[in-house]
């Protein structure tokens, strides 16, 4: 069952707007929702349409999901980031908080998701469907 979905333009504007609209799910869930909204702005490139989908699974864990239309730009787990790198800690981070991940293909778009511990918003309530800013609208 999704308890939370929001479509939008991955952009780095967008990051801390989506973020900010998920402060009723704890850190791990926001974390791993920015490292992967920030992996299609990365590898897809800035201003493409995705979906973050946040799901409460019958095991009680949460399922995070950032949807895009590249079915091609697969994210691969790669040695550590060396202490100077500007990036490539993205994944890592999203390996250690999660129990799982992984990707489907569907089509012509896929879905990148993680199951974490924990359950619904921190309140205990669905999380409000919020109007997003222009930032994170999807483009009309």
């Amino acid at each position: 069952m999704t308890t939370w979905e929001l479509s939008l333009l991955a952009t780095p504007e967008a990051v801390p707007e989506v973020r900010r609209l998920l402060h009723r799910y704890d850190h791990d869930v926001r974390l791993c929702v920015t490292e992967l909204l920030t992996n299609v702005i990365d590898h897809v490139g800035a201003g493409t349409p995705a979906t973050v989908r946040i799901a409460v699974l019958p095991s009680g864990r949460t399922r995070v999901e950032v949807t895009d239309p590249d079915p091609r730009a697969l994210p691969l787990l790669t040695g550590p980031a060396g202490a100077t790198d500007e990036s490539g800690r993205g994944l890592a981070l999203l390996d250690a908080l999660a129990l799982r991940w992984g990707v489907e293909q569907c089509g012509d778009r896929k879905t990148v998701w993680c199951e974490l511990a924990g359950g619904p918003p921190l309140d205990g309530v669905r999380a409000p469907a919020a109007t997003p800013s222009p930032a994170v609208r999807s483009g009309r």
